[in-house]
């Protein structure tokens, strides 16, 4: 009895929680979201048939964020696993709660990774805020942070995870599971297309796209004596002046290969890159150098034909 309490009490706030965050409106209209307007369409790009970028990534999708225009797209409906890519889910459900971030969360031996042995700069005993928690979860993609943020979410992991997929479900990420809040099972997987979905929703809080984008970082240990413990970002690309991203999250796993989502300006243009199953350390980086050149190139080109003579 107390089970089914303790589950419909979930239902009733995932139903709360949505009808809140007004999630229809996840395409944002062209003008009110972006001022500074591309001077082609993506409609003109997409006429051109341009030869598809040479990507070392196994699936992959970029979309033009203002017009909601696939510009190019590599097996968007496979699914794979998309290792740390997860946390933004977890981020979001834990925002969702409005849990206070100035509670101290501590680090214990059930936050450890037992499953793939990964290693973390936060030691057994740390005592970190719920704040600086989701800052080294996203930012440094810390994997004890992630499940510690899991593991003191209201109801523990159990519940989290049934937040996290009936989120999915509500946003029409029909093929996307989440079965960790770190990303480390193989059975936490999605899509391209679908991953669209999750940058675009997670675009809607702000902590999330700060903490995504910040290079380096310090958190506290308040158990000794506020002692601070260095990070950095995961993705390099937004330690570099040369790239204007607003939202990033890298993942890496054996079986998922390396994955990147990131909403950021290309030119003028809002655009959403999905990289997954990317092979080789730095292949997720040269593979987004390729798809910035390659829209470039192509807007120049649609630019030149629409002031040919006709």
């Amino acid at each position: 009895m107390k089970k089914n309490k303790f589950i419909a009490g979930i239902w009733r706030f995932v139903a709360v929680a949505f009808a809140a965050s007004s999630l229809p409106a996840l395409a944002l209209a062209a003008g009110d979201a972006f001022a500074s307007v591309s001077p082609v369409s993506a409609e003109d790009i997409v006429r051109l048939k341009p030869r598809p970028p040479r990507l070392r990534s196994s699936a992959a999708l970029v979309m033009d964020e203002r017009e909601g225009v696939v510009l190019y797209g590599r097996n968007t409906e496979e699914q794979h696993p998309i290792a740390s890519v997860t946390k933004l889910m977890t981020a979001m459900v834990t925002l969702d709660r409005h849990l206070p971030m100035d509670e101290i969360i501590t680090i214990t031996p059930q936050d450890r990774d037992r499953l793939r042995g990964s290693a973390s700069r936060l030691p057994i005993g740390a005592k970190l805020t719920r704040h600086d928690m989701l800052l080294a979860a996203l930012a440094a993609s810390d994997n004890r942070a992630a499940k510690a943020l899991a593991r003191t979410y209201p109801g523990g992991l159990k519940a989290m995870l049934i937040i996290m997929n009936e989120k999915a479900r509500i946003l029409g990420m029909a093929n996307t599971h989440f079965a960790d809040p770190a990303g480390l099972n193989n059975d936490s997987v999605s899509t391209p297309r679908d991953l669209v979905t999750l940058v675009t929703t997670a675009e809607r809080y702000p902590l999330i796209k700060e903490f995504t984008t910040t290079g380096h970082f310090t958190v506290a240990d308040h158990r000794r004596r506020h002692r601070p413990i260095e990070f950095v970002n995961t993705n390099r690309l937004v330690r570099s002046s040369a790239w204007d991203i607003n939202l990033s999250k890298t993942g890496y796993t054996d079986d998922a290969g390396n994955c990147l989502v990131m909403e950021m300006v290309i030119g003028n243009r809002p655009v959403i890159v999905v990289l997954l199953n990317s092979w080789g350390k730095l292949s997720k980086y040269g593979d987004s150098r390729r798809i910035r050149d390659w829209l470039l190139r192509n807007e120049r080109r649609a630019m030149r034909l629409a002031d040919a003579p006709t």
